[in-house]
């Protein structure tokens, strides 16, 4: 065995377990021999040894390098911008993408100096599973730092996203670029205390969703923000700004509505613009903005706001506020035993109902509470399963059968049938006489 055979076997078990492919080129002559074999080469016909490594590498480059990386692997391949690159006896590496069997794979090309500065070892490495570990990884990173800037509860941005969105704001307003508008509107969802207090936590956090969708829906162009229990911020611009009074009146108008059907949140809102030469900081706006709020949660407060559905004269034995808060109570434990979703419970003494906001929204209930519930609710059953309904809630009310789960159609929001199977149950006072009729909704 000659010195240069020797030579090729000790760096062929050197390199063998580290790279897919390795060349070793004779700088003087370009004469150049496969010591490591690449399979994807061999089936892409790609010579083991030749006269001329530079020449050839840029040739067969031509058969297997992804179109966007052909003008940065015609550089690795030039004798005298490779020799310049190892000029200073470091290796170097650089990653480009091959084309095999109409997959991508990236690969790590590696040059080495020999000591004698006569040959260079040319090595390529799959690092494909590397790539995508990295990609994953990268995926992973921005997920988290994304969710990082999201609220658990709503979706919308937290606090620390809108602290981040403020300092940019600061830096155009601080170097003085003035060709920017922008608005500040401070949402106030009202008496969350009070819900948290008299109806529970899970009844109170339905409320900041249905509140946060209510925002969101209003200003569908503008990034939203938590920025406290009940305390939302929006940023408007372009098209939300410039249809800022309107939009703001819609949202008013939907919360008076909310507030007189008790069909959802009621919100106090405050507006505020950007005011260039006046206004030096966001907060300025923002001070504004939180100001108007508070004027109009007065507003709000001081209105004598008359419950249309309910019509409380018109009903023979109104609900006492005892019992209405102990129905609260019971609806609230039984909301959270079910897990949430679609739930009710009638008081049978005053004929009043809770129903769960999701109930209400995706049926198109007129309200969380109401009197008579029973006669709406059967308006939204199909016409043919009317006596099915109509015997189950007879048996029901009867308190002398065993409550069955019953299924039937009814009509959503949207005008659509869906399945429902209904769960009901009878609960009785001390003396064994019934007291309360509630149910589980699921769809099926």
């Amino acid at each position: 065995m000659d010195e240069r055979e020797n030579i090729l076997n000790q760096i062929a078990l050197t390199l063998t377990k580290h790279y897919d492919s390795v060349y070793y080129v004779d700088i003087e002559s370009g004469r150049y021999t496969e010591i490591v074999a690449m399979q994807e080469f061999e089936a892409m016909k790609i010579p083991k040894e030749g006269e001329n490594f530079f020449a050839d590498s840029r040739k067969n480059a031509q058969k297997c390098i992804h179109p966007g990386d052909l003008e940065l692997v015609n550089q690795i391949y030039d004798k005298a911008l490779m020799l310049n690159r190892l000029s200073n006896g470091e290796p170097y590496f650089v990653v480009y993408r091959l084309i095999v069997g109409g997959k991508i794979i990236h690969m790590r090309h590696s040059e080495y100096l020999c000591e004698d500065k006569k040959y260079i070892v040319s090595c390529l490495e799959n690092i494909e599973e590397e790539f995508r570990q990295k990609e994953e990884q990268e995926r992973n990173l921005e997920s988290a730092e994304r969710m990082a800037r999201l609220d658990d509860l709503t979706g919308v941005r937290n606090k620390k996203a809108f602290k981040e969105y403020v300092e940019t704001i600061d830096e155009k307003i601080k170097s003085g670029t003035n060709d920017f508008a922008f608005g500040v509107i401070m949402c106030d969802m009202n008496d969350l205390k009070h819900i948290n207090d008299t109806r529970g936590h899970n009844f109170g956090d339905e409320a900041i969703q249905r509140t946060s969708r209510m925002i969101c829906n209003a200003f569908i162009h503008s990034p939203v923000f938590r920025v406290g229990g009940d305390e939302f911020v929006v940023v408007i611009s372009g098209r939300d700004y410039e249809r800022r009074d309107y939009l703001l009146k819609k949202l008013r108008e939907e919360t008076i509505t909310n507030g007189r059907t008790r069909t959802g949140p009621v919100v106090a809102t405050g507006l505020a613009v950007y005011e260039p030469g006046t206004d030096d900081s966001f907060s300025k706006v923002f001070e504004r903005a939180d100001h108007f709020m508070y004027e109009n949660k007065k507003d709000l407060k001081a209105m004598r706001i008359k419950d249309d559905y309910r019509k409380m004269e018109t009903i023979d034995v109104p609900i006492p506020d005892e019992r209405k808060r102990q129905l609260d109570g019971l609806f609230g434990a039984l909301y959270t035993v079910s897990g949430g979703g679609y739930v009710y419970l009638d008081d049978m003494h005053y004929d009043f109902s809770r129903w769960s906001l999701s109930l209400v929204d995706d049926f198109g209930m007129r309200s969380e509470y109401m009197y008579h519930a029973d006669s709406f609710w059967q308006e939204q059953v199909h016409p043919d399963d009317i006596k099915i309904y109509r015997e189950a809630v007879d048996i029901a009310l009867s308190n002398t059968a065993e409550l069955v789960p019953i299924t039937y159609r009814a009509k959503k929001a949207d005008g659509t049938y869906v399945p429902l199977m209904t769960r009901g149950f009878i609960l009785t006072d001390s003396n064994g006489d019934p007291e309360y009729f509630g149910g589980i909704i699921i769809q099926e």
